[in-house]
């Protein structure tokens, strides 16, 4: 066995995903998870972060810090849920939290002090994995088409893996051709800040709200005219451009329309925005299998297959892996490539210049 642990913590903010996983010569395996909440206090410091602010070096140094301690406990607890020590792993990998990701400026910013997460479970930790593609002039994102070609590609010849967390991502399996991937724009993060202003919710429960709304045509069109949408990639976003302040000021210009109908056109511009985007992309997709947050909508998942009726959509369910812990397992997997050589940026993906091999390692 060569056991791996993956730390991953999205733009939702909800909480740290931590999986274990082997890494053996075999397939990987997810051993077990650990789930651990993201503290309210902690969730507004690193969203504060997001934009520009008083004293905001300090602050975020502070910020990463508790960030990792939650992280190590989480660690802590899942190693004594499985009665293992931290000798018997070989690495953590650590995506961090990303507090700005502007690759068009030539940076991307995750926080997660790899060094220290390294000295309080005592375990190697390989971090900092986004910066090195954005160095090869890449977007630094998504960097999980290339797990997502080793988990599934063997699954079928035109596949797509859609992530939904707090934005959507693709990852363009077809036989034949370099496996493409692109951020296609937001999942949950707008439906996420509109519930949770107008209900104190943090998430839409099986796309409930949205259900009950009807979709503003005219919203949708406002909000698709968003420059990033004409983009063909490699493309990659973030609360950079896609916030609560964005949406209001778009239903600023418009009349008065119901709020659960702005919760159904969101809905609507995430299912839309993921469609149009697969179809331009990759002309055949015979599957289209969902994981992250989004593959628990209901309304979603029901949206997507009545734009897409040519294709099979399912979660990644369906294939023996939870969609909840994908990523976590990705991260997991990219400590291993680093520790290993072996380069798992894709410029077909992201634009970089070549490959890469990406992450920091901080031995134990």
């Amino acid at each position: 066995m060569a056991l791996y642990i993956g730390v991953m913590s999205g733009t939702s903010l909800d909480g740290l995903d931590i999986a274990l996983v082997d890494q053996g010569e075999q397939a990987l395996k997810l051993i077990a998870t650990h789930y651990t909440p993201m503290p309210d206090a902690l969730r507004l410091d690193l969203l504060s972060l997001c934009a520009s602010g008083p004293d905001e070096v300090a602050r975020c140094a502070l910020a990463e810090n508790e960030w990792v301690r939650l992280a190590a406990s989480g660690v802590s607890q899942l190693l004594a849920e499985q009665q293992l020590t931290a000798q018997a792993i070989t690495a953590i990998g650590s995506h961090g939290q990303t507090i700005r990701h502007e690759p068009a400026r030539g940076f991307t910013v995750q926080i997660g002090n790899p060094a220290l997460l390294a000295e309080l479970t005592g375990i190697c930790v390989v971090g900092d994995f986004r910066r090195r593609d954005v160095a090869a002039g890449g977007q630094g994102a998504p960097l999980v088409p290339a797990f997502h070609e080793a988990l599934f590609a063997s699954h079928g010849d035109h596949l797509a893996i859609l992530n939904v967390g707090g934005f959507s991502n693709l990852s363009l399996i077809d036989k034949g051709r370099p496996v493409h991937g692109f951020d296609s724009g937001p999942g949950n993060v707008l439906l996420d800040a509109w519930i949770d202003l107008k209900q104190g919710h943090a998430y839409d429960r099986d796309g409930q709200w949205a259900a009950s709304g009807q979709v503003n045509a005219t919203l949708l069109q406002h909000l698709y005219s968003d420059p990033f949408f004409a983009g063909t990639g490699p493309k990659s976003t973030g609360r950079e451009v896609f916030n609560l302040p964005w949406l209001q000021g778009h239903l600023a210009k418009l009349p008065t329309c119901a709020d659960e109908d702005v919760q159904a056109t969101l809905l609507e511009l995430t299912a839309q925005t993921i469609v149009q985007s697969l179809q331009h992309a990759q002309a055949q997709t015979d599957e289209l299998l969902v994981c992250g947050g989004g593959a628990h909508n209901a309304a979603l998942m029901a949206r997507l297959a009545q734009l897409l009726p040519a294709s099979k959509v399912a979660s990644t369910a369906a294939y023996g892996i939870d969609p909840d812990w994908v990523e976590a397992m990705a991260f997991a997997w990219l400590a291993h490539c680093c520790l290993r050589g072996i380069p798992t940026n894709r410029p077909s993906v992201t634009g970089a210049r070549g490959l890469r091999i990406l992450g920091a390692i901080y031995p134990a």
